[in-house]
């Protein structure tokens, strides 16, 4: 049975948050302590989520930065 998961129902670890922002998980550690980032929910001990949706419209408020010159023709 295929079934297509609602992005508010998919939560995913810090190894999984890492990957894919291609940083360490002690930066996704860090910007949840400063609050840069969205809300981590603690679903058991020592287990901690971010959920899905709440990833993608933290990087939609994100601001694009482009090196000045670099698609010159």
């Amino acid at each position: 049975m295929n079934t297509i998961a609602n992005q508010d129902s998919l939560y995913l670890s810090v190894d999984q948050v890492a990957q894919r922002y291609g940083v360490s998980t002690d930066s996704i550690w860090r910007w949840k302590r400063q609050g840069d980032f969205p809300k981590a929910f603690a679903i058991g001990p020592n287990c901690t989520r971010w959920r899905l949706s709440d990833l993608i419209a933290h990087e939609g408020q994100l601001k694009a930065c482009l090196a000045e010159g670099m698609f010159a023709a």
